[in-house]
């Protein structure tokens, strides 16, 4: 943090000292400082924004509510971030860039993979739209898989994700995608994505130690575009006066995966130090729907080894030296916006690893959120059932509120 606090603060001060020669806006909350060069040779969006999450966990005893113990609360910063985008001499060039600055965001960093140092860059991107519908993005950002991974956790129905992203997505990775998207009649829209990528995750310091990830994806709008791009947005901020579906399916096919669960996880090592893995494929199917102030999103997720077998192993098979996170994961949410702007919502969560990964789990989830300005300024709540096989259930209870200017 010694030299990323600087770093920042001499990033801002140039945009700022810049200013004799640009326009700076901040037309409302919410909307961020935005930076137009005199001579409109590039644009500039700079935003800030925080979490603060108050959590409560309780185990319970032979699976009954009475039987709550082993209490444990936390206040924290759950994310504290700073973001750049706009674009380059013109809207066709654009770019991206996200910080985290939080521990909790940024921590995860401590393997020499890292150079041993914290995970504070997540976006740092640049994206060309070349040819008509055609664009060529490259850099580091959030991978091509399961929809509820790639809307903002600003942007979240709930406190935070489900389960199945934690155990099935994509997340982050460093590569180069292909896209394009195409118009059919008045409403249907089709977006196809092809991305190519280190497939060991975000801020990897050293030679990748396995294949690479190739990654397919296809998604349909048959009833034309969300208000607000809603198709990756928690809730119905936006009312939908006609109903709107987004309707997504990707697969992506790790070669040699470095990491027990392809972009996570940890590295699979042998005890002379030499990487030892197995090809993983993954497979992501899910929906968005909205009409007024009803929303309901669902996702499948699925993952396997090339042999079918997770585990690998050192020697004579006797020893094993890594699982992969192989299953199955259903997740399902609905919500209703009032027109007073608060919430309620409902989330269903199935995990079924397979059995030599972990036990089956299933999550029931509530939640409540005001929505004062949006996103940009909210307080969300929600209690969890957490059911596991073979274990004691839990109950979590969180608060959080999300300030984003």
């Amino acid at each position: 943090m010694k030299v990323i606090l600087p770093g920042i603060t001499l990033i801002l001060c140039l945009c700022f000292t810049y200013s004799g020669n640009a326009q700076i806006q901040a037309p409302k909350f919410g909307k961020g400082i935005n930076i137009t060069a005199q001579d409109s040779s590039f644009y500039m969006k700079v935003g800030f924004r925080f979490q603060t999450l108050f959590t409560n966990d309780w185990n319970l005893a032979n699976d009954e509510l009475s039987g709550a113990e082993d209490y444990e609360s936390a206040i924290l910063i759950r994310r504290s971030r700073l973001k750049f985008n706009g674009w380059i001499f013109s809207e066709k060039l654009k770019y991206k860039s996200e910080l985290a600055l939080s521990n909790r965001d940024n921590g995860g960093g401590n393997s020499s993979f890292f150079s041993n140092a914290a995970n504070v860059i997540l976006d740092a991107s640049i994206e060309w739209n070349f040819f008509e519908n055609f664009s060529i993005w490259v850099g580091q950002g959030k991978w091509p898989g399961n929809r509820e991974r790639i809307i903002s956790s600003g942007n979240m129905q709930f406190v935070d994700r489900s389960r199945l992203n934690s155990r099935f997505t994509l997340d982050r990775d460093v590569g180069i995608m292909l896209k394009h998207h195409d118009k059919f009649g008045e409403k249907f829209i089709l977006r196809e994505t092809i991305a190519l990528g280190s497939g060991e995750g975000k801020n990897i310091t050293s030679g990748n130690i396995g294949g690479h990830a190739y990654t397919f994806k296809l998604e349909a709008l048959p009833f034309g575009s969300f208000k607000s791009k809603g198709d990756y947005v928690g809730s119905a901020i936006v009312r939908e006066k006609t109903p709107k579906l987004a309707v997504a399916v990707a697969y992506d096919i790790n070669n040699d995966a470095g990491r027990e669960r392809g972009q996570k996880g940890d590295f699979i090592i042998d005890p002379e130090g030499d990487f030892a893995g197995k090809t993983i494929n993954t497979l992501s199917a899910d929906l968005m729907f909205k009409y007024q102030g009803l929303s309901i999103m669902a996702e499948y997720a699925q993952r396997s080894t090339a042999d079918g077998d997770p585990n690998v192993y050192y020697g004579d098979e006797s020893e094993v030296i890594g699982t992969y996170y192989t299953g199955t994961g259903l997740n399902f949410s609905m919500g209703y916006m009032f027109k007073n702007n608060w919430e309620i919502a409902g989330r269903w969560t199935d995990i079924k690893p397979d059995k030599e990964v972990a036990n089956e789990e299933t999550q029931y989830t509530l939640g409540v959120s005001k929505f004062i300005v949006g996103h940009k300024l909210k307080v969300q709540s929600d209690i969890t059932y957490r059911a596991i096989d073979a274990s004691d259930d839990d109950l979590f209870f969180r608060m959080q509120v999300d300030l984003h200017f």
